[in-house]
């Protein structure tokens, strides 16, 4: 059977999967539109195992990485009193309190490219919290299938206070030195964005592809933002251009990078939506606007 590469597959499979994975269809339906393009040498079962997560592969900081403590902890939120379960990691070696950053997940639940992203922030010199929204209902389910279908019945606006409830936690905590940052992907970075207008004293935000607040919300941002976005993102991208008016009109501080020729997700390494150049160069971006706000 021919090895799949990147290049083999159209664009159009790479928009089908953000189409499913953001649930503008359901399973069925992805997999009929799919079967399309299965053509020739390319199989639908090849094509399908092709573009979903090779989670085994494809962590770089292990859980059990010596240089550092990571473990699960759980912490309260407001709404009815909830437990939420998260991923806290710190350096071991660390004699001093540090900056921390909230580390915010998809639209399908604490999976472990999410907990990978908490551990690395964590080398960087970061104490870090990586909540698993999902917590209230079981918590993630291990696939991304299940855990998709598990967050659309939670309330977006609620699973925002569990995030703000994790910065309240990770700002007092002992080895934290009180500033606070965040950093998310998807619907992750739509919660950065709002954690960004419902924190007044966050230190910093870097939403990657993430929707935009409305523009009366705009107006609260107190903290500088460093706004990621993929160049073939049009869904996420449609809102930039009135964002980018109310964050001038409003002065703040921001920058914003948009990654030519990479797909929604481009930063998560697990799926063929990844692009490693493009990743590598946000990802070093973020570690700079991170340690200028958070260490300067």
């Amino acid at each position: 059977m021919k090895e799949l590469k990147k290049e083999d597959i159209s664009q159009e499979v790479f928009d089908l999967y953000d189409d499913y994975a953001h649930n503008k269809m359901d399973r069925k339906e992805f997999l009929q539109k799919l079967s399309l393009y299965a053509v020739g040498a390319i199989t639908l079962p090849a094509l399908l195992s092709f573009i979903s997560p090779n989670y085994l592969d494809s962590i770089s900081v292990k859980s059990n990485d010596p240089r550092l403590k990571s473990e699960f902890i759980t912490y309260d939120s407001p709404k009815g009193g909830k437990k939420i379960k998260g991923l806290f990691s710190i350096l071991k070696d660390t004699t001093k309190k540090l900056p921390g950053i909230i580390v915010v997940h998809e639209n399908r639940g604490l999976n472990p490219y999410i907990e990978d992203v908490g551990r690395r922030t964590a080398l960087e010199g970061f104490v870090t919290l990586a909540p698993d929204a999902l917590s209230p209902l079981g918590g993630y389910p291990g696939n991304d299938d299940d855990g998709r279908a598990m967050q659309k019945k939670r309330d977006r606006n609620e699973m925002l206070e569990d995030f703000i409830a994790a910065y309240n936690y990770l700002k007092t905590h002992k080895d934290c030195n009180g500033k606070v940052g965040v950093v998310g992907f998807c619907f992750g970075g739509w919660i950065s964005n709002m954690m960004a207008v419902k924190i007044p004293d966050l230190a910093a935000a870097v939403p990657y592809y993430g929707r935009q607040p409305s523009q009366e919300n705009v107006v609260k941002i107190k903290a500088p933002l460093l706004l990621q976005y993929a160049g073939l993102d049009k869904r996420v991208n449609a809102g930039w251009s009135d964002f980018e008016i109310a964050l001038k009109e409003n002065n703040i501080e921001h920058e914003a990078h948009f990654y030519a020729n990479v797909n929604h997700g481009f930063h998560n390494n697990t799926t063929p939506r990844f692009d490693k150049e493009a990743a590598e160069l946000s990802w070093e971006r973020t570690i700079t606007f991170f340690n200028k706000h958070l260490k300067g």
